[in-house]
């Protein structure tokens, strides 16, 4: 690489202007497993991902296989597994063994959580919807 440094396993390059900057990042599958995480942090790094919200919004009409999950997806069970993996890592969801199937459901209580979290910006942003509401009627 002509005396460029090699860029570490696990980082990622971040070009700034002239050069390039090796920045760390942990991928997320394994992220849970490296790095100490409080519940609310997990939660929302587990929701970041359209795959997984997806995965929650159909596992919120009742429980579901790995398969049954990933048929709607243009990707592998195996997948959809990983994305399983980090739900359950993170406590949005449970899954148990029912002979060679292992169905996972919701677990309600983490989205609790960050619905509580969330509301306690709720009056901020209110206040902010009711200002540019009494803009918008004023300028009419």
């Amino acid at each position: 690489m002509g005396g460029a440094e090699r860029p570490r396993r696990g980082a990622a390059l971040r070009s700034r202007g002239v050069g390039v900057r090796v920045v760390p990042y942990c991928y997320q599958t394994d992220w849970f497993g490296s790095v100490p995480v409080d519940q609310l942090s997990a939660t929302f790094a587990a929701l970041a991902d359209p795959t997984r919200r997806a995965i929650l919004a159909r596992l919120a009409e009742g429980e579901a296989t790995v398969t049954e999950l990933a048929a709607p997806f243009p990707m592998s069970a195996q997948a959809v597994g990983k994305h399983l993996r980090v739900l359950e890592r993170a406590g949005l969801i449970e899954r148990r063994r029912t002979a060679q199937l292992r169905p996972s459901r919701l677990r309600a209580v983490a989205l609790k959580d960050a619905a509580q979290w969330l509301d306690t910006y709720r009056e901020f942003w209110e206040a902010g919807f009711d200002r540019m509401d009494q803009r918008l009627r004023a300028d009419d």
